[in-house]
């Protein structure tokens, strides 16, 4: 065999947990073979490189060989090597900023005017 669904490898090279998390994540356009967005089914052969979006890190992976049933991790490098820099791979545990937002008492609903005050306010914060 030469080649195995995207979905499938990621579930099998342990990216994913479950393949219709894999499944997901292609369809959601956060899985990239060559730079080019890749649905569930597309191939993946040995030499493609492949581009993972999982939350705010971007992880890169080669495939060195090709794989279909679901391997112990210590398996893992001899099917796919981890390219991603070691800055993507810390946005992964860095810690996430809290807002904690309060109304003092008897204030009220919020109007539309603080609505549109909260969303400038988180839109212009860094994830």
């Amino acid at each position: 065999m030469d080649s195995i669904r995207v979905d499938k490898y990621l579930w099998a090279i342990r990216v994913f947990k479950t393949r219709s998390d894999a499944t997901d994540a292609c369809n959601g356009n956060k899985v990239k073979i060559g730079g080019v967005n890749a649905k569930p089914s597309k191939a993946v052969k040995a030499g493609d490189v492949l581009e993972v979006r999982k939350g705010p890190a971007l992880m890169t992976y080669k495939v060195l060989k090709v794989a279909e049933n679901r391997m112990g991790a210590s398996l893992v490098p001899e099917y796919a090597e981890d390219l991603t820099p070691e800055h993507e791979r810390a946005k992964l545990h860095a810690p996430h900023e809290t807002i904690v937002l309060q109304r003092d008492r008897g204030a009220g609903r919020p109007t539309k005017r603080d609505r549109r005050q909260l969303e400038e306010m988180l839109d212009s914060m860094d994830y």
